[in-house]
C-alpha cells in the first residue's frame, strides 16, 4: 500500500531487489530455459498517458508514493532484458496492474486497496463505527483479479518469446470512489 511504501522505503527497494535478483540469478545460473519475471505496474511514469503501453517505461518521472518497489521493479525488468541481450534467455517481464484476490493483505494500513477497504468495512460493522476512507476518491485505479493474472502467465509462457515486456490489464478504470461503492453494496446485498 501506499502507506507503508512511503514509510519503509529502504525495506522496498532492498527486499524486492533481493527477491527478485536472487531468483533471477537463479534461474540463470541453474540454466533454466524459461523464466517469468512479474514486475508491476507502478514501474511507468506517473503521467503516462492512458492506456499505458509499454514502451512508456522510463519516459518520465515515476508516482513518488511507490518510487521505491517501482525502482526495485524496473531493476528486475533491465535484468531480464540483460539475459536476453547477453546471453539470449527466454526470459519475459510481464507487469500486472493492481491485483487483487485470495491471500491478499487485507491489513487496514498497509494492504492493497480492496482487500483494506473490506476490512475497514467489516471492521467498522463489527464495531458499530463509520469508516473513513483516505483521499476524494476520484483517483482512477484498474485492477485485475490474481487468478486470471496467474491464467494469463501460463499462456504466456507457453506462447510469448518477444523481449517487450507486457502490461497485464483489464483496460477498464474505476475510480475509488466507485470501489468503495461496490464494496458496500456487495456488503449489504449478501
Amino acid at each position: 500500500g501506499i502507506l507503508s511504501n512511503s514509510t519503509y522505503p529502504y525495506e522496498f527497494l532492498m527486499d524486492n531487489m533481493l527477491i527478485q535478483n536472487n531468483l533471477i540469478k537463479a534461474a540463470h545460473e541453474l540454466d533454466i530455459p524459461k523464466f517469468i519475471f512479474l514486475g508491476s505496474s507502478c514501474i511507468y511514469p506517473k503521467m503516462a498517458p492512458q492506456p499505458l503501453k509499454e514502451e512508456y517505461l522510463l519516459t518520465s518521472s515515476l508516482e513518488e508514493t511507490n518510487q521505491w518497489y517501482a525502482i526495485a521493479k524496473i531493476s528486475g525488468v533491465k535484468l531480464i532484458e540483460a539475459l536476453r541481450e547477453q546471453y539470449n534467455r527466454d526470459y519475459v517481464s510481464l507487469m500486472p496492474t493492481n491485483l487483487y484476490g485470495p491471500g491478499d493483505n487485507y491489513d487496514v494500513v498497509n494492504g492493497h486497496v480492496i482487500p483494506s477497504l473490506i476490512h475497514k468495512f467489516y471492521m467498522a460493522k463489527e464495531k458499530g463505527e463509520d469508516v473513513t476512507i483516505w483521499g476524494s476518491g476520484n483517483p482512477l485505479r484498474e485492477f485485475i483479479f490474481s487468478e486470471d493474472v496467474a491464467k494469463l502467465t501460463e499462456l504466456l509462457y507457453d506462447n510469448y518469446t518477444d523481449g517487450v515486456p507486457v502490461i497485464l490489464s483489464t483496460g477498464d478504470e474505476i475510480s475509488i470512489k466507485d470501489v468503495v461503492l461496490l464494496i458496500i453494496y456487495v456488503k449489504v446485498s449478501l
